[in-house]
């Protein structure tokens, strides 16, 4: 209940960025100016000039979509000791944590991160932690039986002592007690962590079933045996409960195992049906009014961050608050120094967010996020608004939404419920509730009462012939189903909040290795192209829904990104292309247009220099992003798009692939973990095919000049172009010498062989 005369849960900031909004347009102006000459000479030129005019037409189009996002910068500040004086109850949030494959995501990382969402500071019996297990592992569930005993010592030490950091990994790796403390407090710090590291060695000693202690014999594990990952019942397990009156009470939050149904003739939407499932079996269980998820190695950070989240989403109880969601940005624990693989994403984050945040918000990543329960149902910021409807769901939401708030539910039949809802009458009246916004669900204290309800909840075929995946819940369609979920958002009227703390909300691990890496920016080149080419891109949402343009606008820098695969392929084989043919694509050292191109040249590398000097980077984290942004878009973004394109073709379907969590230890001898690694993936082959033409072109291109005095051909812009290419592909080029899983394996070189051949072929016929 809001108290009056409450003082503000937040202050919304305008950052002064005029210094970047002039460089901004410097740029484009430059861009434009490039462009203006090549069309006023283009008559003189031939196909190659061509080419480069509508390359660069693309690069200052993407490069209008950046300085749109970035020009209104807005911040927040959160003051969560305010809270106490403007809400006396805060409201319940049911926390979601999801994991796959224990191989990949060792389940010691999914427990590290459970054990800090446990201890969050937050009252215990507002919270409840839900672990969806999409691989049904008896040895992920066996990890997390195991950590219940080790969470009730920890959440009561991380609350007496004031812990910072409460993944226990991470606190007892980094700490140690201090020389003052108490003999006491040593003691007790010695024993807590004599018992992680006994957990931590239990859970490690167990890869498969049969190294389960009592397997066979402990009913808790019944339920797993003779199953598949893929074909397996619902499974649904309390591991803790905070019951009221028990002696126990109030020592740690709600702990729940779910494993859905999966069948192989049931599509089961990956990510997205698990988010969806943990919804449906939150809200028969616990059904809180907000929601947090994280990915299974992104720990809370930040012990205090619902409480900022909350300042952000509640803010004046006497203004509407809009706010969907509250995002963190993604950062990374331990990253490697100067951000090798460029996915640290430190600047992009920095730079855009607060500028998206002056229009209708960041966009939801998938991962620490705190989000309102009634936006996963598909209510709007207003529930009678409906300006401009869509679809049959719509409208007949807004029915609901008035039955609910007149306590009449003679208007819809139950049939029209199960349109929206399922079949479970429980998870209807608990939807009616959150949409109708009652903060007291009254479900039965005693959890284990709704288990049968929620494995009906769970299973694979509840979701036919609803509104799940459309209108309500995670949206499906596409791998990245967080965007497509944050479009569906921002195109109902909301608008989202970003948590940027100090410390940060939410730690993660970025992915190590070329194969990691590359796997990462696929899956997401390949989703993001899926909803650019679907019914429900953001076009589309400007016309017929509540979407801003200009949010529209920040969106394509994403959705565009297998696009520009096939455009930077083709501008970096461009000065290849001239040095083996004797052709030019940059206007001579004579003519005006050169000293725009080396203005635009200078001006750029200069700005995105200084913008990571702002933010504390190095120069070589800069160049390692810059040569890493080049083979990102000429490998995995350009396979994403291939296989969007055979997916419309009807020819095959989008594979979905899980990044490998990669788990370190402090001290732990890894062989220089920020050198490129390579794999037989089909990824690295356009990359070496770049790297060999322009080796192979550019030798041609000195051994011309060596050998004649011919003036006509190319200039010194084709072979500083070359060049620049060799240098972002140098880990491509040491790859071609390199041994083990340093060096390119031969079925790569070979198939790159293969396009360079039909590229020579081309450019001789051409």
């Amino acid at each position: 209940m809001a108290k009056s005369h409450a003082l503000p849960l937040n202050e919304r900031v305008s950052v002064n960025n005029t210094l970047q909004r002039l460089s901004d347009v410097v740029i484009l102006s430059l861009l434009l100016s490039l462009l203006a000459f090549r069309l006023a000479s283009l008559h003189r030129h031939g196909t190659t000039w061509l080419v480069a005019f509508v390359c660069e037409s693309w690069f200052a189009f993407i490069w209008f979509l950046y300085l749109n996002a970035r020009w209104n910068r807005i911040v927040y500040r959160s003051h969560p000791q305010h809270l106490a004086n403007t809400y006396g109850d805060l409201p319940a949030v049911d926390m979601f944590v999801t994991t796959a494959d224990p191989t990949l995501e060792p389940p010691i990382i999914t427990v590290d991160t459970v054990l800090s969402l446990l201890a969050l500071d937050y009252p215990v019996h507002k919270l409840a932690c839900y672990v969806s297990d999409d691989g049904a592992s008896p040895v992920t569930f066996f990890s997390f039986s195991e950590s219940v005993e080790f969470a009730k010592l920890w959440v009561p030490f991380c609350k007496k002592h004031g812990v910072r950091v409460r993944a226990p990994s991470v606190y007892f790796s980094s700490t140690e007690p201090q020389l003052n403390s108490s003999a006491d407090f040593i003691q007790e710090w010695r024993h807590v962590e004599n018992e992680y590291e006994e957990l931590s060695r239990r859970v490690a000693s167990v890869n498969n079933e049969d190294q389960i202690p009592n397997y066979h014999s402990n009913d808790e594990f019944k339920d797993f045996f003779k199953i598949e990952s893929k074909n397996h019942p619902t499974i649904v397990k309390i591991l803790w409960e905070n019951k009221k009156g028990s002696e126990q009470e109030g020592i740690m939050p709600h702990l729940i195992y779910v494993a859905r149904e999966k069948r192989p003739q049931h599509p089961h939407h990956y990510k997205a049906g698990a988010m969806n499932v943990l919804t449906r079996v939150s809200g028969v269980m616990t059904n809180a009014p907000f929601v947090l998820n994280v990915d299974c190695d992104m720990f809370a950070n930040n012990p205090q961050v619902i409480l900022h989240a909350m300042c952000l989403l509640l803010g004046s109880p006497d203004e509407g608050n809009n706010n969907a969601f509250a995002q963190a940005p993604q950062q990374f624990h331990r990253a490697l120094k100067d951000d090798p693989f460029g996915n640290q994403l430190v600047v992009l984050q920095q730079s855009l967010v607060p500028g998206i945040q002056g229009i209708q918000g960041p966009f939801y990543a998938g991962t620490g996020c705190l989000q309102r329960r009634k936006v996963i149902y598909g209510v709007p910021p207003n529930g009678s608004r409906f300006k401009k409807k869509g679809g049959k769901f719509f409208s007949r939401l807004q029915l609901l939404e008035c039955s609910s708030k007149d306590n009449s539910t003679e208007m819809l039949s139950r049939e029209e419920l199960q349109l929206f809802y399922g079949t479970s009458m429980e998870f209807m009246h608990s939807a009616v509730q959150i949409t109708a916004g009652i903060s007291s669900p009254g479900l039965p204290s005693d959890l284990s009462s709704r288990v049968a309800v929620a494995e009906m909840v769970a299973s694979c075929s509840y979701e036919f012939n609803t509104a799940w995946g459309d209108e309500i819940g995670w949206v499906y369609g596409s791998m990245t189903e967080d965007i497509l979920t944050s479009l569906r958002c921002h195109s109902m009227g909301w608008r989202t909040v970003a948590l940027m703390l100090d410390p940060p909300a939410f730690l993660g691990s970025a992915p190590v290795g070329g194969p990691a890496s590359l796997t990462q920016h696929k899956r997401w080149a390949t989703g993001l192209l899926e909803i650019l080419v679907s019914k429900k891109n953001p076009v589309v949402s400007v016309i017929t829904k509540e979407l801003m343009l200009r949010q529209c606008l920040a969106y394509l820098i994403l959705l565009v990104w297998g696009v520009r695969s096939i455009v930077e392929v083709c501008y970096a084989l461009l000065p290849a292309y001239c040095l083996l043919s004797n052709s030019t694509f940059l206007p001579n050292t004579s003519e005006v247009g050169f000293v725009v191109a080396l203005a635009l040249f200078v001006t750029y590398n200069i700005y995105t220099l200084v913008e990571y000097f702002r933010y504390g980077l190095s120069v070589r984290a800069w160049w390692n992003n810059q040569r890493m942004q080049r083979i990102y878009s000429s490998t995995a973004w350009l396979l994403g798009f291939f296989s969007v394109v055979l997916k419309l073709l009807g020819i095959s379907d989008t594979v979905f692939e899980i990044t490998q969590k990669e788990q370190r230890r402090p001290g732990e001898d890894v062989d220089d973990p920020g050198r490129f690694t390579f794999d037989s993936s089909p990824a690295f082959v356009p990359g070496t095919a770049v790297m060999l033409v322009n080796l192979w072109a550019f030798a041609v291109g000195l051994l011309r000049v060596l050998n004649t005095t011919d003036a006509e051909g190319p200039g010194i812009g084709e072979f500083v172009c070359s060049g620049w290419i060799l240098l972002c592909f140098w880990s491509f080029l040491k790859g071609l010498f390199g041994r083990g899983r340093h060096g390119i394996p031969w079925p790569v070189i070979g198939k790159a062989m293969v396009i360079v051949g039909l590229f020579l072929q081309f450019y001789k016929t051409a």
